[in-house]
């Protein structure tokens, strides 16, 4: 696993080898995230990542999140529960230099504190146990999710977003389906 584009270009992460199926850790594959990253940044949403504050719910690795941060981002904010995963994230974290740029987290996703609004949200909840939904709902309950936001959810299967949340673009990669969803207000 690698960063594909920006400043942190080329650089390894942590590699969790094929996952780690005890901490629901499926790290999204390069080939997907540099496929995510080309409809984010291929003109259709204008440039979502440019200064923008980052949500990378289920965080697993980081990549999606800190893969953000290389192409410009100004902030992530991490989010995830598992020891495995939060050592693999401040590993990533550290091999990125960005302390200051990003931060960890450690809480169930679907219990989220108040927070503030963040205007690209990673949403890659473990497939099947129907938490992208519950996490999302907990996330715009709690203030996370800026009008406006967009929202990139990966799972296994199409998603159905709920009420305030419009469904852009989806694509399938092999098993995973990338969903691009826009959160508004009113």
């Amino acid at each position: 696993m690698r960063i594909i584009a920006g400043r942190f270009r080329g650089l390894a992460l942590a590699s969790v080898g094929k996952g780690d199926a005890g901490a629901h850790l499926r790290p999204t594959t390069d080939r997907v995230r540099e496929s995510l990253f080309s409809m984010l940044t291929g003109g259709r949403f204008g440039d979502p990542i440019e200064d923008a504050r980052v949500l990378d719910l289920f965080a697993g690795t980081g990549a999606l999140g800190l893969e953000a941060l290389s192409r410009g981002a100004s902030h992530v904010t991490l989010v995830d529960d598992g020891r495995k995963a939060l050592s693999l994230i401040r590993e990533n974290i550290q091999k990125c230099r960005c302390a200051d740029e990003a931060t960890i987290l450690k809480r169930d996703a679907t219990r989220l504190p108040e927070g503030t609004p963040h205007d690209l949200i990673f949403l890659d909840p473990p497939y099947g146990k129907g938490l992208g939904e519950k996490a999302l709902a907990a996330a715009i309950k709690s203030g996370w999710v800026a009008d406006d936001a967009l929202i990139v959810w990966e799972d296994n299967v199409p998603v159905i977003p709920p009420a305030g949340v419009t469904q852009l673009d989806s694509r399938r990669y092999g098993d995973t389906v990338i969903t691009i969803c826009e959160y508004s207000e009113t």
